[in-house]
């Protein structure tokens, strides 16, 4: 009944189908790994359900590809032509969606060309490689972990004991500026502080707003560096 699917394919080398359907089985199982890491690890602005989907069918359809090449390279250029007919017209923000691409046409092209152990270590490799980038925030220069805006009542020469405050809360304290008010003999202050703990910040903040000589106390998470 079935007999037209083995013998549908008239090229000169017959087709291998238990080959084909481990190389689309394991491509589909590669992309759907790699695609839960980009889910479980994406922290940027620019999610897409779709480009979700399109890392599961990438590797399959580069398997696919590589199956319908195989060693002809008439059917290559043939399919270079019609390839550069199609236009990709979305642009890819983000360097690190670029590699999940790459790396799922790469094990696409393993799987297809029937390397089949090359391509399931390699997916292992990649899936733990984008892990441990997350998890550890592998590039980040987090230097200071808030912001803190106030107004200084009283003579700059008596900065020491706000110093203090500062310090008891903060392994690391560093004025990024200060503004002198007119017909005033204080100053509106702005410090970068890395926190001793990050759960004490209400703590640290009160302690502000006790002090007589403190007003308009101000706060705000200061967010990773990193290139624009």
């Amino acid at each position: 009944m079935f007999d037209w699917i083995y013998f549908g394919d008239v090229a000169p080398y017959p087709t291998d189908f238990t080959a084909l359907i481990m190389a689309l089985l394991l491509s589909f199982l590669s992309g759907q790994l790699l695609a839960w890491v980009y889910m479980y690890t994406h922290s940027g602005l620019s999610y897409s359900r779709t480009y979700v989907s399109s890392l599961i069918l990438i590797p399959v359809t580069v398997s696919l590809v590589m199956i319908v090449l195989g060693n002809n390279i008439i059917t290559a250029f043939g399919l270079l032509a019609v390839f550069a007919i199609v236009r990709f017209r979305n642009i890819i923000r983000d360097t690190l969606d670029t590699v999940y691409i790459l790396s799922l046409i790469v094990i696409g092209m393993a799987n297809g060309t029937q390397l089949y152990s090359t391509a399931m270590i390699g997916t292992l490799a990649a899936a733990s490689v984008l892990c441990y980038i997350y998890f550890t925030s592998f590039g980040s220069r987090q230097r200071y972990d808030l912001i803190v805006n106030l107004h200084w009542a009283e003579s700059l020469k008596n900065l020491g004991s706000l110093q203090q405050l500062l310090e008891r809360h903060a392994l690391k304290v560093h004025m990024a500026s200060q503004r002198s008010v007119q017909d005033d003999k204080g100053a509106d202050l702005s410090y970068r502080l890395l926190l001793r703990d990050p759960d004490r910040v209400q703590d640290l903040l009160s302690e502000l707003q006790a002090n007589t000589a403190v007003s308009r106390v101000t706060s705000m998470k200061a967010e990773e560096e990193s290139e624009v």
